[in-house]
């Protein structure tokens, strides 16, 4: 028996630094946001350097990635560390996903950036060339990977610039009828 979802769907873009994350997000907020799906973002910010002022981070300023989510067209954007997400409230801890994803009940999806180790379903974006390892490759929740290398990983593949395919694929995987 199919239960129908309560809340968002939530879809992870995972790998390592450089790959290409920020860019694959912006353009399917904005591949989301053309069929009138209202999407959240989410960005986990996991390192612990602080900028001269002893911030975890910096959010909303031209160029950084929570404002290319916004311009891109995310009806809702919070930026998450250790210390604290970016709704200018305190944190004890690393919020987990769903505390966030709680935050965004109106959206009809959710995009996060990072979050390896979470139980949601993942898109991969993979460069060889960065010489890093692969993110998720064996992981059970991997959707896709996102590379112009021809990869064999036992998932469906998408080049970098396929992202009308890829946005089809997702809305199909995930159960959205647009």
């Amino acid at each position: 028996m199919h239960l129908p979802r309560t809340g968002p769907a939530i879809l992870l873009i995972v790998g390592f630094s450089n790959s290409g994350k920020t860019r694959l997000m912006t353009r399917l907020i904005d591949a989301f946001t053309s069929r009138r799906l209202r999407v959240g973002a989410v960005k986990h910010h996991g390192h612990h350097a602080k900028n001269a002022t002893g911030q975890d981070f910096e959010m909303d300023l031209p160029g950084k990635d929570t404002w290319k989510y916004k311009q891109a067209g995310a009806g809702a954007v919070i930026i998450s560390s250790r210390s604290v997400i970016g709704m200018v409230r305190n944190m004890d801890h690393d919020p987990d996903l769903s505390e966030l994803i709680g935050l965004m009940p109106d959206m009809d999806i959710v995009l996060a950036e990072g979050y390896k180790r979470s139980e949601h379903p993942k898109i991969e974006v993979f460069r060889p060339e960065n010489g890093t390892p692969p993110a998720c490759r064996d992981d059970r929740n991997l959707m896709a990977v996102v590379s112009d290398t021809p990869l064999d990983w036992g998932v469906p593949q998408f080049g970098a610039d396929a992202v009308e395919p890829l946005a089809e694929f997702i809305l199909r995987q995930l159960d959205m009828v647009v």
